[in-house]
Order: structure tokens, then sequence, then C-alpha cells
């Protein structure tokens, strides 16, 4: 029943200073309604996925993570490492594919993924 997902929503401290972390740093165009529409193609994977409380795969004190699935991990680590934004954890390469950590301004984990 589920055609997939309709959209992320979260609430933030300071919206102006998100939005410009966002569009800058992931160069995702946020429109003047403070959200963009990203739409999948046929290389893109939405997962839905579940952690115990206590998982440290993240910060147990953040409820969500987001996780972008990117076209080339390296070039996105070198457009982050222009915009002086550090990795928290560097490049981890599984069965799953490549993966890197980042925090935006409200200390939130963001990860990237290339598969």
């Amino acid at each position: 029943m589920i055609k997939g997902f309709g959209g992320i929503f979260w609430r933030t401290k300071n919206i102006e200073v998100i939005k410009k972390w966002y569009s800058e740093v992931l160069k995702i165009e946020i429109d003047n309604w403070n959200g963009t529409i990203i739409k999948s193609d046929a290389a893109n994977e939405t997962i839905f996925s579940f952690f115990t409380e206590d998982d440290a795969y993240f910060p147990t004190e953040q409820q969500v993570m987001l996780n972008f699935q990117v076209y080339n991990l390296n070039e996105m680590i070198e457009h982050l490492e222009q915009m002086g934004v550090p990795l928290v954890k560097e490049k981890e390469v599984s069965e799953f594919g490549q993966f890197i950590w980042i925090k935006d301004p409200e200390g939130r984990l963001v990860e990237l993924w290339e598969k």
C-alpha cells in the first residue's frame, strides 16, 4: 500500500541558518516555502529502518538520522573540505556501500551514502 516517503519534516531553532547550510553544503535547493522536492531516479533507494534506543550507530539523543544517497562520495568529500565542513567519521566501506558522517549546525548527525 505504501508508494514511498511523502516527506521528512522537523523543527529547527534557526530556520535561516539551517536552510543556508543544507543549501550550500549539501546543494539542496531550498524554496521560499522552506523546503524542496527531491525526485528519485531508478538508481536511488530510500531505506526505512528502525534502531533500538541504545543502538550506537548514531547518537542516542538524536531520534532520527537523515541519510542522503550521493552520486560520488569522493566528490562530496572534496566539496565538504572546500566548505570547511569536517567529517565526523571518515569514509567507511561495507557490503552496503560507502558512508561518511557530518553534522549540521544544530548538531544532527547526517549520513551520506554512495551505493
